[in-house]
């Protein structure tokens, strides 16, 4: 499921790099730049990072949040074969 979600993504015209982090139960699909600059979800600063990039850069949380509803949508719309 993880390289489904991937490749959809990967051939999306995202604004913004996007990855799958799996290092968790439930994996994340979460902007490349959030992992980045927080060092991985299981960092204790990750909740800082995010809330710092959401209050200095509103144009990156404005292109996540956009490229994020395309994803949803592309998603959506993907037949996923049962074999």
């Amino acid at each position: 499921m993880a390289q489904f979600i991937e490749a959809a993504v990967r051939d999306l015209p995202t604004q913004v790099d996007w990855e799958i982090d799996r290092t968790r139960r439930n994996w994340v699909l979460v902007p490349t730049r959030v992992l980045h600059e927080a060092h991985g979800l299981a960092d204790p600063s990750f909740r800082d990072v995010v809330h710092s990039i959401n209050v200095q850069d509103q144009e990156f949380c404005l292109k996540a949040l956009s490229d994020f509803e395309l994803i949803i949508q592309h998603l959506l719309q993907v037949h996923i074969s049962e074999d």
